[in-house]
């Protein structure tokens, strides 16, 4: 990773977790270039010939393995659309940790949008890490737009743990799953907004066969004059179970909608959803003042558990 700036190494340890080159298969893509690849035996990462973009081959029977595909942006103006496909073999259990940093010390605006489609095959486990973060002391904003297009195979399983917490202006999150017979989701979203930002998520989650089960928790915290909407809809196509609950701590003059729906196609369809919003208890504040918090110091150790 010699190639990358101090700025980039530093965007690269918030969104993943990287000091140094990671082990097994990655892909590091910095302000439209390669950065750095390596495929492996099992887990290969071929360029798009069509759009910007890359698959990401994972072969049957693929156990224990990762991927990192980081993408970090810190040319001011610098504008991206990218295609990621992934195409999960049978029998697998794989960690694909991703994420993207955008650091603007310019005025002009930089932007990332990327789309994302997973096709993971019968029996496989697919954990999917996604973490977002802006940084940078440009006047121009710093906007991400992630599509996730999600298809689960008989007895697929994928978990999706997306967090922004801090530094992104504007944000539209769209995600789309495909759960097939035997098929489970879980999606953990965890945002935080501040000053004027805006952040909106809609998630449609269709569990097509039997036995197929999907859970959705949403945690986030508005702050300043952000805005959130978090629109979750949950969709039974067959017998099968969903849960969607969405949390979500207000605070000065942000203004927040959570608009979960449920939709039963089949008798033996049970879904369930919950939805609250409300601003940080006075007994929470007062118990950790009493512990020689300051307010302050009180009201980011409520923060930081919330979004844990």
């Amino acid at each position: 990773m010699g190639k990358l700036s101090a700025i980039e190494l530093n965007m690269l340890k918030a969104i993943a977790d990287l000091h140094k080159i990671p082990e097994g298969a990655y892909n590091i893509r910095a302000d439209g270039q390669s950065a750095g690849r390596n495929s492996t035996e099992h887990i290969e990462i071929v360029s798009k010939t069509d759009k910007q973009g890359i698959d990401i081959i994972v072969k049957p029977g693929t156990k224990n393995e990762s991927v990192h595909i980081p993408v970090i942006i810190s040319k001011t103006g610098y504008e991206e659309l990218v295609y990621n496909d992934f195409y999960i073999g049978e029998d697998c259990d794989v960690v694909i940790i991703a994420g993207c940093g955008i650091h603007n010390s310019g005025c002009n605006t930089s932007k990332h949008d990327g789309v994302h489609t997973f096709h993971v095959g019968k029996g496989s486990r697919v954990k999917y890490v996604e973490k977002h973060y802006g940084e940078g002391e440009g006047t121009g904003e710093k906007i991400m737009n992630p599509q996730t297009v999600i298809y689960l195979e008989e007895g697929a399983y994928m978990e999706m743990d997306t967090t922004q917490i801090r530094g992104i202006d504007s944000t539209k999150r769209e995600t789309t799953v495909e759960a097939g017979p035997g098929a489970e989701i879980v999606v953990l979203e965890k945002l935080m907004t501040h000053d004027k930002q805006s952040a909106v998520s809609d998630m449609t989650i269709h569990l097509n066969g039997d036995d197929s089960r999907g859970r959705v928790i949403s945690r986030s915290v508005a702050q300043g004059e952000s805005r959130q909407v978090f629109h979750p809809n949950m969709e039974g196509n067959a017998r099968c179970f969903g849960h969607v609950q969405c949390d979500t701590i207000i605070m000065g003059d942000a203004k927040v909608s959570s608009i979960p729906a449920i939709s039963a196609n089949h008798v033996d369809a049970q879904l369930i959803h919950e939805a609250a919003i409300g601003r940080i208890a006075g007994d929470q504040l007062l118990k950790l003042m009493t512990l020689g918090l300051s307010p302050e110091e009180a009201e980011e150790r409520i923060l930081a558990g919330f979004l844990k």
